[in-house]
């Protein structure tokens, strides 16, 4: 299923010149095959956004070569920006009212950075919350990664977050507990998910919401499906991720500590590095504190030589399932969420 580049957005050239399928809005015109809408609600910080973008639209890019993706970022007013992510927003980002007013077939919630346990304390609680009681009334399926899902949780079923111990940070081995839904077709039965997080909802907490667990770990519950199962899929982790992101985000925890935001130099990501690699990354830790190096000193491109990749291939596979299934229920019309004759309580009909 390729991308439709409908506008000029940098991430579809980006990801053209990686060799992804894009289809211009001429030829996507003259194919006469069922496009599906999907929206992807973009909150992560300034550093991530653009990287974000790819790494969903690389996702549904590839679940399928046969439908066409029409995709449409958009993000909150409350959620503050630089004057670059800013710019970006304005040039190719829609507004959450011309996406109501165009509808969607399927939506996407990212994660935000947001510590916090209390999540009514983020600047865009109420804006976020209007967004889901939306898209559960007038979207096929919402997929909500990491915060998005903790959010959902709470607005429709009254389930807080918990804070954890320690930051839950690294890529973590999953195991498949149920492999009869569709979600699940092709999937193998153990594969890793990187997660990075500070809170939790708890497999307790799910059992109460009657939400049904799918894949689990160490590090608890990772996808799981509404009650209907289908119109809202929870992740916890980050399988979006690209091979180099945790690296990334090791290197800003690096300069959040030069700068004070942070008491102690970052412990590596569990699971992600191997030995060499952490041979390297120590070195640089002394030389660094030692005052040799600097922060350009950091050696990403010696480290991402030998950097692997355990959770792209499951990722894809659910990622198409989902796709899939979305296909199979939605409305000719975007703006209806179902097929005349589906029930929105068992859309796949699976209960």
């Amino acid at each position: 299923m390729p991308l439709i580049a409908h506008s000029k957005l940098p991430s579809f050239s980006r990801l053209e010149s990686e060799g992804e399928t894009i289809l211009s809005k001429d030829r996507a015109d003259n194919q006469s095959i069922r496009e599906l809408h999907i929206g992807l609600l973009n909150m992560m910080p300034d550093a991530a956004l653009e990287a974000t973008e790819r790494q969903f639209f690389r996702l549904i890019g590839h679940s399928n070569q046969i439908a066409q993706f029409y995709l449409h970022p958009f993000t909150l007013d409350s959620i503050s920006r630089d004057k670059k992510a800013s710019n970006h927003i304005n040039k190719y980002y829609q507004s959450f009212e011309e996406i109501r007013k165009q509808g969607l077939d399927a939506l996407i919630i990212t994660g935000a950075h947001v510590k916090e346990a209390d999540l009514q304390k983020a600047p865009f609680y109420n804006e976020l919350k209007t967004v889901v009681e939306w898209s559960y009334n007038n979207v096929t399926s919402t997929l909500c990664s990491c915060l998005a899902t903790h959010a959902v949780l709470e607005f429709r079923y009254s389930q807080k977050r918990q804070a954890m111990s320690e930051k839950c940070w690294g890529v973590f081995p999953h195991t498949v507990i149920d492999r009869t839904h569709p979600l699940m077709s092709g999937v193998n039965t153990c594969f890793d998910v990187p997660h990075s997080r500070y809170n939790q909802i708890t497999k307790g907490q799910l059992k109460s919401a009657g939400v049904k667990v799918l894949v689990e770990s160490e590090v608890g519950a990772h996808l799981c499906v509404s009650e209907d199962l289908l119109r809202i899929v929870f992740l916890q982790g980050h399988p979006e991720y690209d091979t180099i992101s945790l690296l990334k985000e090791y290197k800003r925890e690096i300069v959040a500590f030069l700068e004070h935001a942070r008491d102690d130099y970052p412990p590596f990501p569990k699971n992600y590095l191997n030995a060499q690699n952490q041979a390297i990354l120590n070195e640089y830790k002394n030389k660094l504190l030692s005052k040799e190096f600097s922060i350009e000193d950091f050696p990403e491109e010696l480290v991402v030589k030998t950097l692997g990749n355990t959770w792209h291939d499951a990722t894809s596979a659910i990622i198409n399932n989902w796709i899939g299934c979305v296909y199979q229920v939605t409305h000719e019309d975007v703006n209806k969420p179902f097929m005349d004759g589906i029930d929105p309580n068992n859309p796949l009909g699976l209960k």
